[in-house]
């Protein structure tokens, strides 16, 4: 299983999700371009000393990590789908894909084939921080695999 970041902005929320991956001994994909400077530097300071201890690749592209990815199903987490993330059954070879903070992912994308599931909200709120729903469905994933 895999995490990845569709052109991150924030660079600790970056770097929480790089902690989470080591942690849990998920690889993470980092699609470019990020809304900050991407430097190992920054990422240490993020990440602490985790950055070591993660299997991820950085993508020059959306285009670059599609080819780099092959047949693998990708998993967007968002808000425009009925499927509740508890609901779905996820696979090892899954890849759990969040979008920028500011605005998910494009249309091109969110209407392309892949998988789509949701964090159920209370009304009236409009998202959570995106590397604590990053957490959770991630949580879910592993607990499906007994992992």
């Amino acid at each position: 299983m895999r995490v990845a970041l569709y052109q991150p902005e924030i660079p600790q929320n970056t770097g929480t999700i790089m902690r989470l991956c080591a942690c849990m001994g998920v690889g993470l994909d980092i699609i470019e371009p990020c809304g900050f400077v991407f430097s190992d530097r920054r990422m240490r300071r993020a990440g602490m000393d985790y950055i070591d201890q993660v299997d991820w690749q950085k993508h020059s592209s959306w285009e670059d990590f599609k080819v780099s990815i092959g047949p693998k199903r990708l998993v967007l987490l968002t808000p425009y789908t009925d499927v509740v993330y508890t609901d779905f059954k996820f696979s090892e070879d899954d890849i759990l894909l969040l979008g920028k903070e500011s605005s998910g992912v494009p249309d091109e994308i969110l209407n392309s084939d892949l998988e789509k599931v949701v964090i159920p909200m209370k009304p009236g709120f409009r998202s959570i921080n995106m590397a604590i729903a990053g957490a959770m469905v991630l949580g879910e994933a592993l607990r499906q695999q007994r992992k």
